[in-house]
């Protein structure tokens, strides 16, 4: 099915055997249009000589005319015993280009005890080294692949189509769709107050996107979002009062339902902070000079009420309190309190797009899927689990950074991050990134948001654990098929290179990591196979809680205010994105909240890449725990206003290639 897939030159076969190799044999079949796209094809080879067991299936491909790249998905063999063997080959041939295919059976290291198969393992290895080489885009950034552009990547982990992933081109698409491209060049340009904004909106509503629209200015919305919305990763228990925001019981004692002061709920677990320390001296976009755009880091405490809902009861807009940094409160003036939101809102758009969506989905995964290319063999049973967990992934990093994220790129157009903001974000964040915090029970349990009893309305979490227990339960069964003990783990050489690649040269050494001595391998297939529901809560919801301009916006074109008692309604409107920014930002969270063309799900294997009945076993049984998660989330979003579908595994992708 792969584009382009066919090839009109010259297909030679030759077979290596334990007794023997055989003479190339030229594929062809008169009058035949031979390896035609989506064709499967069958030839007779003879073979005088006796080649004992057959181990390797050596496949070569000469020019006819004009060099033609072909895609072949695998080769049956047939033996004059009548025994069938199964080599898979997932690969393009390119050039005068040649593959040397082993059978499906997945091995260690330690099984290949005869000499040719220990030389293939090893060339491999030195072939994809040289082709998977390790570039620091920016200091302090994870390593990702040195390639400049997408046609400089490996032909094997290419997009089919280039076009169908060039950013620039998909923006203008999704404006145009929009039918808001009118207003894509209107930068400077106000709108007249918050209902002008349903210019760019009414068209393309939907069931969530309505209801933000509608409801975006209540607390009750506001709290919401942080549970279930776009970067439900940021909200935590707050054990401590943060001395940074000196908010009293007497402040806040009307948003208090309990008859306690404010320290007694905070001992009773009903008080909650998200704090924006990271944004904290960030430089601000200045590519326009035209206008003038504004960053914040606030703090914000929220309180559970008696219907066990979130709400905030204090904002503070910067780190360092002072007469000049007022506490916001839900009793201030209805505009001081709205506009002290929204710059929540905006400061929580930032850290999702760069840190949660970027940092931790997108160049992670590029750096688990590059050192699995550099270290692992086809033939190794992880490279194997892992190898559709990063489709196309490399390949929308590499596309990023070449349209979106460079210097002058799409990011600048609308971000106040933009400009350099971004690159600064992500350096900060890096210094505090742990492998822990990539493990989804552990990061929701260091938050302090684990009791559904406490917090009952936290879908994100409820959804995630189901998927993370049926990710980890199926690669556990597959690596426990290949590894009896945690000692096989330590002394098997690939898998112990692999990590060391990804600790030691993808995530810069970073002690705050937490690099585990002798790391299970189970870990990194979970880490990795939950790749695409990583991604899913951070790039669908983009559109249903960003496209209403005022609920997220992109950027602020007049700072934080200073004192409260003196914000108007036309003072939000002229801080909300211009005309311009609000389109460009619009297309962008289109853009980014669809699925791929032919997009494979979670539990998904076209690929068979394995071919024991054990592993096809444990795939089948991991499907059906995935159809039962479906079930529940599509029962509990019966009648539900706000239904949370992201991480319903028909909906999360096998790979993060968005």
């Amino acid at each position: 099915s792969q584009w382009f897939a066919g090839t009109d030159d010259y297909i030679y076969l030759s077979l290596v055997g334990s007794a023997g190799c055989s003479e190339k044999h030229l594929l062809d079949k008169p009058f035949y249009n031979d390896f035609e796209r989506g064709a499967v094809d069958s030839y007779d080879v003879t073979v005088d000589e006796e080649l004992g067991e057959i181990q390797l299936v050596k496949i070569e491909k000469r020019k006819y005319w004009l060099h033609d790249d072909w895609y072949l998905k695998y080769i049956t063999l047939k033996t004059p015993h009548g025994d069938y063997i199964e080599f898979p080959c997932y690969r393009w041939l390119t050039g005068d280009g040649e593959v040397v295919l082993r059978d499906g059976r997945a091995k260690l290291a330690r099984d290949d005890q005869i000499h040719i198969l220990k030389q293939h393992r090893r060339k491999e290895l030195e072939t994809r080294q040289k082709q998977y080489r390790w570039m620091e885009w920016n200091p302090g950034f994870p390593l990702s692949i040195d390639a400049k552009c997408h046609k400089d990547l490996p032909r094997d982990i290419q997009f089919d189509s280039e076009k169908g992933v060039d950013f620039v081109l998909n923006y203008s698409k999704a404006m145009e769709n929009l039918f808001i491209n009118r207003f894509m060049h209107m930068f400077q340009s106000s709108w007249n107050d918050f209902a002008d904004f349903e210019k760019i909106f009414v068209k393309i509503s939907n069931t969530i996107s309505e209801r933000v629209m509608n409801h975006w200015q209540e607390d009750l919305m506001f709290g919401y979002q942080f549970l279930n919305g776009c970067n439900p990763v940021l909200i935590q228990r707050c054990t401590e009062l943060p001395k940074k925001l000196p908010v009293t019981t007497e402040m806040v004692e009307c948003s208090l339902e309990r008859q306690l002061s404010l320290e007694q709920e905070v001992q009773q677990g009903n008080i909650f902070v998200v704090d924006f320390e990271l944004l904290d001296g960030i430089d601000a976009n200045k590519t326009d000079p035209c206008t003038l755009q504004f960053l914040a880091a606030p703090i914000c405490l929220l309180y559970k009420n008696l219907a066990n809902k979130i709400v905030p009861i204090a904002i503070q807009l910067n780190q360092i309190p002072g007469d000049e940094n007022p506490i916001f409160l839900p009793s201030d003036a209805k505009y001081d309190w709205l506009l002290a939101k929204i710059w929540v809102r905006s400061s929580d758009f930032h850290v999702h797009q760069t840190i949660t969506h970027l940092l931790r989905t997108h160049l992670v995964s590029e750096v688990f899927g590059i050192a699995m290319y550099r270290q692992l063999p086809a033939v190794h049973p992880i490279f194997k689990l892992l190898v559709a967990h990063v489709r196309f992934t490399i390949a929308i990093n590499t596309k990023a950074r070449e349209q979106l994220i460079c210097e002058c790129g799409l990011f600048d157009k609308a971000n106040a991050t933009g400009g350099g903001g971004h690159v600064q974000m992500v350096q900060r964040a890096m210094k505090d990134l742990t492998y822990a915090s990539l493990c989804f029970p552990e990061a929701i349990k260091a938050r302090g948001m684990e009791s559904k009893e406490d917090i009952p309305y936290y879908f994100y979490r409820d959804d995630g654990l189901l998927v993370w227990e049926a990710v980890r339960t199926f690669t556990a069964e597959v690596v426990d098929i290949y590894y009896e003990s945690d000692q096989v783990v330590a002394e098997d050489p690939e898998l112990q290179d692999f990590v060391k690649d990804v600790y030691v040269y993808g995530m810069r050494g970073c002690k705050a990591s937490g690099r585990a001595s002798n790391p299970a391998p189970r870990q990194s297939a979970g880490r990795l196979g939950f790749g695409g529901a990583h991604a899913r809560p951070w790039l669908s919801p983009q559109y249903d809680w960003c496209s209403w301009i005022p609920n997220a916006p992109p950027t602020m074109r007049a700072p934080p205010p200073t004192a409260k008692g003196v914000v108007t309604i036309e003072q939000i409107v002229d801080s909300l994105p211009d005309r311009g920014r609000s389109c460009w930002h619009l297309g962008a969270v289109w853009a980014l909240s669809q699925f791929q063309e032919n997009e494979l799900f979670l539990g998904m294997y076209p690929e068979e890449h394995f071919i024991e009945k054990p592993v096809k076993e444990a795939m089948a049984r991991f499907r059906k725990n995935l159809e039962a998660i479906v079930s529940v989330i599509a029962e509990r979003n019966k009648n539900k206003k706000l239904p949370y579908y992201y991480l319903s595994p028909d909906r999360i992708p096998n790979s993060v290639a968005i």
